[in-house]
C-alpha cells in the first residue's frame, strides 16, 4: 500500500515539472577548468559559489524559519527560492499531493527530493547558469524571476561575449545580455524580491532605473576589463588568444574593499546641531540586496584630548512584521517599516543634537549583512553575519 501511494504522489509531482537537463560534462565547473581555469577559480571564490543551500548558513537558516513558519515542506521551500539560487533544478514546482506525502515520510523517492538532492546543483551559481541561458524575457511581470525568465540553450551550446569564439568542445554563441546589455543578464535574479505575502522588499531593478545611470552592473561586481585569455585552447595561430575579460568574482557587500568609499559623507556644525550628510556614488540603493541589510551610523563626542566623551549608535535597516505583528524575515513579511536607504545617486541627512562640552566630534559609516533582529531570530552563528564593515569616516572639530 505504501508503495501505491508513493506512486501516486510521485506521478503527480511530474506534472508541470520543467526540465533543464544538461549532459554530465557540462554540469560541473570542474569540467571547464581545462580551458577556463582562470575563470573557474575566480569564481570558486565568489559569492556565486556558494549560494546553493548547503553552503550558506543565512540561506539555509532563512529555507528552515520560512518552511517551519509557513508551514510548508522543506523541500517545497528549497524548489521556491531555487529559481534563483539553483536555476539549473529539474524540478521547478511543487503541489498539495507532495505536502501530503512529505507529511507522511513517502516523499524520500520523489522526484522533488532527487531535485533537491542531486549533485548536478549543488555548485549553485556555476557556469552553466549564466552561460547556458539563450533568452531573457525582461518583458515579464516583475514576480516572474530566475528559471521563470529565461530560456536556456540546448546542452552544448554556450553563450558568451565573444562572436568569433571556438572551441572543439562545445558550440558558442553570443547575445547582448552578455555584452552591451550586460545588466539584463543580473537583473534575471537580482532585481524584484517579494514576501510570501507579496510584500517587496528589494527591487535593484527599480532602483538602478531611478539613478539614471549607464553604468553597468559588471564595472563593479566583475571589475573593469583587462588583458588576460579567457580561454587557453590554441586555435588562434597556435596560441591562445588574449582579450578583454572581466574577472568572476562577483563582488558584493561580503567583500569590504567594494564597500569602501561607496558613500561620500559630510559634516556640518549649525548653531547647536551636527548635520550628517551620506551620498550615495552608486546606481543603486546602499543598503540594497536582501532586505535585513544595514547601515550604522557611529558618532562619538571627544574632548580636546580625545577622550570620548558619548558615543551613539544610529541603525539604517528595515524591520519586517508577519502575522500578529510578530518579528519576521523579509520573506514573511505581511508588513515593513519605512526604508531608511541611501537613495540610488542621492543623499539623506541626519540631524544630532550637538553635546556640551565636546571639542571634536568622530563620525564612523559601517556596513552590516544582517540586522540584530533577523540574526536572532536566525540564529546565525557565522562572525560574518554580524561584522561591521567600515565604508567611510570623518573626524570635524567643535
Amino acid at each position: 500500500m505504501k508503495f501505491f501511494y508513493l506512486f501516486l504522489f510521485s506521478f503527480a509531482l511530474l506534472e508541470g515539472a520543467t526540465a533543464t537537463q544538461v549532459d554530465v560534462k557540462y554540469q560541473k565547473s570542474q569540467n571547464c577548468m581545462p580551458c577556463h581555469a582562470r575563470i573557474v577559480k575566480e569564481w570558486q571564490k565568489s559569492w556565486h559559489a556558494k549560494s546553493h543551500f548547503d553552503k550558506d548558513e543565512y540561506f539555509r537558516k532563512s529555507l528552515e524559519y520560512v518552511s517551519r513558519k509557513s508551514h510548508k515542506s522543506l523541500n517545497a521551500t528549497k524548489i521556491k527560492c531555487a529559481k534563483c539560487h539553483n536555476p539549473r533544478i529539474m524540478v521547478t514546482q511543487t503541489d498539495q499531493d507532495y505536502e501530503i506525502a512529505a507529511v507522511m515520510g513517502l516523499d524520500k523517492e520523489s522526484e522533488v527530493n532527487k531535485a533537491v538532492n542531486s549533485d548536478a546543483i549543488n555548485e549553485g551559481i556555476n557556469c552553466v547558469v549564466c552561460h547556458n541561458i539563450d533568452e531573457i524575457h525582461y518583458n515579464y511581470p516583475k514576480s516572474k524571476r530566475g528559471i521563470d525568465r529565461v530560456e536556456w540553450t540546448p546542452s552544448g551550446i554556450m553563450t558568451g561575449p565573444y562572436k568569433d569564439a571556438k572551441s572543439p568542445y562545445h558550440k558558442i554563441v553570443s547575445h547582448e545580455f552578455m555584452t552591451k546589455k550586460a545588466n539584463q543578464l543580473c537583473f534575471v535574479c537580482h532585481a524584484n524580491d517579494r514576501s510570501i505575502h507579496g510584500v517587496v522588499f528589494t527591487d535593484m531593478e527599480a532602483e538602478y532605473k531611478a539613478s539614471n545611470s549607464d553604468e553597468k552592473c559588471v564595472d563593479c561586481h566583475m571589475g573593469q576589463k583587462h588583458k588576460d585569455v579567457a580561454a587557453t585552447f590554441r586555435n588562434y595561430h597556435g596560441k591562445a588568444r588574449v582579450r578583454d575579460v572581466r574577472a568572476h568574482t562577483f563582488k558584493g557587500a561580503h567583500k569590504e574593499d567594494i564597500l569602501k568609499n561607496a558613500l561620500s559623507l559630510a559634516l556640518k556644525k549649525k548653531k547647536s546641531a551636527l548635520y550628517i550628510t551620506l551620498e550615495n556614488k552608486l546606481p543603486h540603493n546602499v543598503p540594497t540586496g536582501f532586505g535585513a541589510r544595514e547601515l550604522i551610523v557611529k558618532i562619538e563626542f571627544r574632548k580636546a584630548d580625545g577622550t570620548i566623551l558619548e558615543s551613539k549608535d544610529f541603525s539604517l535597516t528595515r524591520t519586517y512584521k508577519r502575522k500578529r505583528s510578530k518579528p519576521s524575515t523579509p520573506h514573511l513579511a505581511k508588513k515593513q517599516s519605512k526604508d531608511t536607504s541611501i537613495p540610488a545617486k542621492g543623499k539623506k541627512v541626519l540631524k544630532i543634537s550637538l553635546l556640551k562640552d565636546a571639542k571634536l566630534v568622530q563620525v564612523n559609516v559601517y556596513y552590516r549583512l544582517v540586522n540584530d533582529e533577523v540574526r536572532s531570530l536566525l540564529k546565525l552563528k557565522d562572525k560574518l553575519w554580524e561584522k561591521k564593515f567600515l565604508i567611510t569616516s570623518k573626524e570635524m572639530k567643535l
